[in-house]
């Protein structure tokens, strides 16, 4: 006897207590091993493990902040951030950085960086924006012309400590808030607020099954779980406008019928310019490399336009200076679709991960960096997004105003400030859950408000410390010792 018999009693045995045995599977690499509830012994649970680390890193240790001796000033810091990009644009840059205090901080990242490499850290890694600051948050349109909210800017994003991202927004709620001309309470509540929407959300979601926090996503009832009520009607205000940033209004204000048929953009100067023929052809020749990023399926929508113009964009303030074109493709009843080809350099933050125990994977792609550092945070992504590399240099693709819609936190009354803040912190957990385990976080952060009030000294000293650095830059523009272009 034996063979199959055998083979099917084996696989219906039964406990005495008339439990099926336990069937022993091989352990595959990139899942998880097996645990038994409530089984003793071994490494502890996520949770455990995060709560253990308040012994080495005390909550209350993040209200640190201290100026290291090797910091470099406010104007060595921009001119640094202005290595690599076009000369005749920095003082464009410099420009819009010396504007306010907030746009200071947003143009900053590297040097926020250095600081924060001085700060506590719990070692606990996530995939971070980088730049998670109050006005890097927006709606966008999915594929299926649905409107969602979420982090939008992934240009520094790397493998890197979740409290980075925390810290950089909660400082920047404050200066926003400062700008806004609410009083330093509401300033302070905001930066302590956004920390405890992580908090709250981030145990929230370690009590959900794996794919439910998964695929939460950012939606009516986000606005309910953050108690950001006051803020209802701004974002419908934002909704109703983002629903009309689209290719056709922007190529129906930036086009001109050609005299060969199809479209061409217009100079628009500073901000929108054509560029030389062999600049064209050469972005053009490139997007049959970011085909070749897309899933499959993509390619037969793509191949049903036909590609007409190129030209030159600046784009926003961390990011002017470095190269970035607008495509317009137009289909077989002349409606536009316009790609964003924009130039990839590496992560700001990178010098300053290794002092902080985090090494870098080697970067294939400054652009596959970016690209998939957001899909890794986000729960919708464009489904257009890719990259490729023109003349050498690394770019992202993506769509251009897909439905893209953004509060401007430091426009926000005194009262939406602190609802903008929760929402925000909510946001900013969801997204680091995609790739640290929500559990251990949780456990770390805990109950008690004890992250949040750190947190919340931390941003007021780094306002504080940004608004000096802000005023530096302004003395230099005055004096002439640094270029700027100002009121662009």
């Amino acid at each position: 006897m034996g063979g199959r018999e055998d083979d099917d009693a084996a696989a219906t045995a039964v406990r005495r207590d008339g439990a099926p045995t336990e069937r022993r599977l091989p352990q595959v690499p990139g899942f998880a091993g097996r645990t038994r509830p409530g089984a003793s012994g071994g490494d502890p649970s996520p949770r455990a493990a995060g709560k253990a680390l308040r012994k080495r890193v005390p909550r209350t240790a993040h209200a640190r902040f201290e100026v290291s001796a090797e910091r470099p000033d406010a104007v060595r810091a921009v001119d640094e951030g202005n290595r690599g990009r076009i000369a005749g644009l920095v003082p464009l840059r410099v420009g819009r950085m010396a504007a306010t205090p907030f746009a200071f901080l947003r143009g900053s990242a590297g040097l926020m960086a250095h600081d924060l490499a001085h700060t506590p850290l719990t070692g606990i890694g996530a995939q971070i924006c980088g730049d998670a600051h109050a006005g890097n948050f927006g709606l966008y349109g999915d594929a299926r012309g649905g409107l969602v909210i979420d982090l939008n800017d992934f240009d520094e994003t790397v493998h890197g400590p979740w409290e980075w991202d925390v810290k950089r927004l909660a400082a920047s709620l404050v200066l926003a808030g400062r700008e806004a001309g609410a009083d330093e309470d509401t300033c302070r509540k905001a930066a302590h607020d956004a920390a405890g929407a992580y908090r709250r959300t981030m145990r929230l979601l370690a009590k959900l099954s794996v794919l439910e926090a998964w695929n939460a996503i950012a939606d009516e009832a986000l606005v309910s779980h953050a108690d950001a009520q006051d803020l209802v009607g701004t974002l419908e205000r934002v909704s109703d406008k983002a629903r009309r940033n689209t290719s056709g209004r922007f190529a129906a204000k930036s086009t001109v019928a050609a005299e060969d048929g199809g479209r061409r953009f217009v100079d628009a100067p500073p901000v929108l310019r054509g560029i030389p023929d062999a600049e064209a052809e050469a972005v053009t020749a490139s997007l049959a490399g970011y085909l070749e990023t897309l899933s499959p399926d993509r390619l037969p929508l793509l191949g049903r336009y036909a590609i007409h113009d190129v030209a030159f964009r600046v784009v926003g303030t961390g990011s002017v200076g470095t190269r970035s074109y607008v495509v317009l493709l137009l289909d077989h009843r002349d409606e536009p679709l316009v790609l964003q080809v924009k130039e990839a350099r590496p992560s700001a933050l990178l010098p300053h991960l290794p002092a902080v125990g985090f090494k870098a994977a080697p970067v294939e792609h400054e652009g596959r960096r970016v690209v998939l550092g957001q899909k890794r945070m986000q729960v919708v992504s464009d489904n257009l997004l890719g990259w490729t590399t023109v003349e050498e240099r690394p770019y992202q693709v993506r769509q251009f105003r897909n439905r893209k819609g953004s509060v401007d936190p430091a426009a926000l009354a005194a009262d939406q400030i602190d609802d903008y803040a929760r929402m925000t912190g909510a946001l900013l957990a969801r997204a680091h859950a995609h790739s640290a385990d929500p559990r251990q976080i949780a456990g770390y952060c805990g109950k008690s408000e004890a992250l949040d009030e750190a947190i919340a000294s931390f941003a007021v000293t780094y306002a504080d410390r940004t608004e000096a650095d802000h005023g530096e830059l302004v003395r230099a523009v005055r004096e002439g010792r640094i270029a700027a272009e100002t009121g662009v």
